[in-house]
C-alpha cells in the first residue's frame, strides 16, 4: 500500500513539475522578464545577468523536485564547472539533462533550434541570454567560437539528442569542430540516471518503480592541440570525435560499475 502511495505521489509531483516549468516560461520569461530587461544592462553584462538568473530558476526547480521527492541528485567535480571560456560537453541521457547541467553554471550558454528562438515567451530571455541559433553550420561555429572567446561556458550535447538506453554514445561532428577552431579546453561532463527515466522513447507520466538519482560527474579539461596541416582538419575533426566517444564510454562504464 505505501509503495502504491508513494508511486502515485511521485506520478503527482512529476505532472505537477511539468505544469510548472511551462508556467514559469510563460509568466516569469513572457511576461515578467520584458519588465524588468530594461533594468539588467547591455551587451556581455546582459548576457552575464541573464544566465545567472536562469541558473537560479534551474536550481530552485531542482530544489523543488528534489524537496517533494521525485528525485536524487549528486554531483562530483562541480567546482570546476565555473572556470571561464570551457567547452563543457556532456551525454544526454534524460530530459532534466540541460535544466541540472545549467543549474550548476553561472555564465551557460547553449545551442537552442532556431524554431524555439522564435518562440513569442522564449525568444526574449534567449536573445537576452545570447544562446546561441543559426541555420548555416559555418555561422553557427562562428556564434560558438565567439562565446567562447568572450568567457563562456558553452554547453554542448555532442549526441545531438537524448541517448537511447543500452546504445553506445555516438558523437556528431560539430563539437570537435568548435573545439578545433576555437583552441578552447574541453570539460567533459558524464550524466547519469539510474533508474532510468525522461528517455527518448518515454512520455512523463512513464516514472520508474522507484525516485530516480540524478548524478553529474566532471572530468578534467581535454586540451586540443594543433591541427597538422597536412593531416587537415576534416581528418582531425573526425579522430577527435571519435576520441571524446571513447573517453565517455568508458567513463559511462566505470561510473555503472561503481
Amino acid at each position: 500500500m505505501l509503495e502504491r502511495i508513494n508511486y502515485l505521489w511521485r506520478l503527482l509531483g512529476t505532472g505537477l513539475s511539468f505544469f510548472l516549468f511551462g508556467a514559469v516560461a510563460v509568466l516569469f520569461w513572457g511576461i515578467l522578464f520584458p519588465l524588468i530587461e530594461i533594468f539588467i544592462g547591455e551587451g556581455p553584462q546582459k548576457k552575464r545577468k541573464s544566465r545567472a538568473l536562469m541558473q537560479r530558476i534551474f536550481q530552485i526547480y531542482m530544489a523543488f523536485m528534489r524537496t517533494i521527492g521525485i528525485l536524487s541528485y549528486e554531483v562530483h567535480g562541480g567546482e570546476r564547472l565555473n572556470a571561464p571560456g570551457k567547452l563543457i560537453i556532456a551525454n544526454h541521457p534524460s530530459l532534466l539533462d540541460v535544466v541540472f547541467l545549467i543549474s550548476q553554471i553561472r555564465n551557460a550558454t547553449c545551442i537552442v533550434k532556431p524554431a524555439l528562438a522564435a518562440n513569442p515567451f522564449m525568444r526574449i530571455p534567449i536573445r537576452a541570454m545570447g544562446y546561441i541559433y543559426a541555420v548555416d553550420p559555418e555561422a553557427l561555429i562562428a556564434h560558438c567560437v565567439d562565446e567562447l572567446n568572450e568567457g563562456c561556458s558553452l554547453v554542448v550535447f555532442p549526441e545531438g539528442t537524448r541517448t537511447i538506453p543500452g546504445k553506445p554514445v555516438k558523437f556528431q561532428r560539430g563539437v570537435a569542430a568548435i573545439a578545433l577552431q576555437s583552441g578552447a579546453s574541453i570539460l567533459p561532463v558524464t550524466l547519469g540516471c539510474s533508474p532510468t527515466t525522461l528517455t527518448k522513447r518515454e512520455k512523463w507520466y512513464e516514472i520508474p518503480p522507484r525516485k530516480f538519482i540524478l548524478s553529474l560527474h566532471v572530468g578534467h579539461d581535454i586540451d586540443v592541440g594543433p591541427i597538422d596541416e597536412n593531416a587537415g582538419r576534416s581528418l582531425a575533426t573526425r579522430s577527435l570525435t571519435r576520441q571524446l566517444e571513447q573517453y565517455f564510454i568508458e567513463q559511462l562504464a566505470h561510473h555503472e560499475k561503481s
